[in-house]
């Protein structure tokens, strides 16, 4: 058992707490009973795994998949845990797995494209409605969150493995091809001139999320096709980027369910 925390396995995978060592070395870190269950659900690679002995009692099976699974299996002292965790309270397993970026898929029914995004539980949250709410895929601006970000992993609650998450280069010349291709641009915005759910949702999509703060910018607010608000009221002025995009979800997924079940 790994006891102490100046191991250089230790350190190694202290270092992927930070984004420049996790693309450096092409590595990132799965925290938590759930991803590292849905990572083996799939076959998603494991490279090493380290866990206490408390988390291997509670989770034997689990324990017994890792260790016939990933290239090098560590049970290590809870003192040690802690340092390889990001969380305040790890519950017992750190992951470490390559970064296999995902091919960017075609936009058949909706995707998303999100601007300057700088928290990482509003992405993770964004990537797990979208999963549910059947979303082709996410794109994200190069100042963005990083989508390896440990945060952003732990907040899709596993289905970060589900989500084709691309960073763009160019975010605007993204979506200059995406009307090219004919695809409907629709910009979240809290001075749209149509409330959300008068939208066509039917037609192939991309909605557009700005940053938390400052919302779009106008170069990409002049691609827009339509620009579309959620009404509010008690004098709120915006709401979550997360809950805003989950509400664009599911009122395209709703009008596709409504048109199946009409034929």
């Amino acid at each position: 058992m790994l006891t102490s925390t100046k191991n250089s396995l230790v350190k190694a995978i202290r270092r992927l707490h930070q984004g420049k060592f996790r693309q450096a070395q092409g590595q990132f870190l799965l925290e938590g009973v759930h991803l590292v269950q849905e990572a083996l659900r799939i076959g998603y690679p494991i490279e090493i795994a380290c866990y206490t002995p408390a988390w291997a009692e509670r989770n034997p099976d689990l324990t017994d998949q890792l260790i016939q699974t990933a290239d090098r299996a560590e049970l290590v002292a809870d003192g040690v845990l802690q340092v390889l965790a990001t969380t305040v309270h790890p519950d017992g397993v750190v992951a470490v797995a390559p970064l296999q970026h995902f091919a960017a898929p075609a936009v058949t029914t909706l995707g998303l494209a999100a601007e300057t995004l700088q928290d990482p539980g509003n992405l993770g949250t964004i990537i797990r409605t979208g999963v549910a709410g059947g979303v082709d895929g996410i794109w994200l601006s190069q100042d963005s969150v990083a989508p390896d970000h440990p945060k952003v992993l732990r907040a899709s609650a596993g289905q970060w493995f589900h989500m084709p998450t691309t960073v763009s280069n160019d975010l605007v010349q993204r979506v200059c091809q995406w009307r090219q291709q004919g695809l409907q641009v629709i910009a979240a915005c809290a001075d749209g001139a149509m409330n959300y759910w008068a939208v066509d949702f039917l037609l192939p999509s991309i909605i557009l999320l700005g940053n938390e703060g400052a919302g779009l910018s106008s170069s990409l607010l002049e691609l827009a096709d339509i620009k579309v608000k959620i009404p509010m009221e008690g004098g709120v002025e915006s709401l979550n980027v997360g809950i805003s995009a989950a509400l664009l979800i599911y009122e395209a997924k709703r009008q596709r369910q409504v048109q199946k079940s009409s034929r």
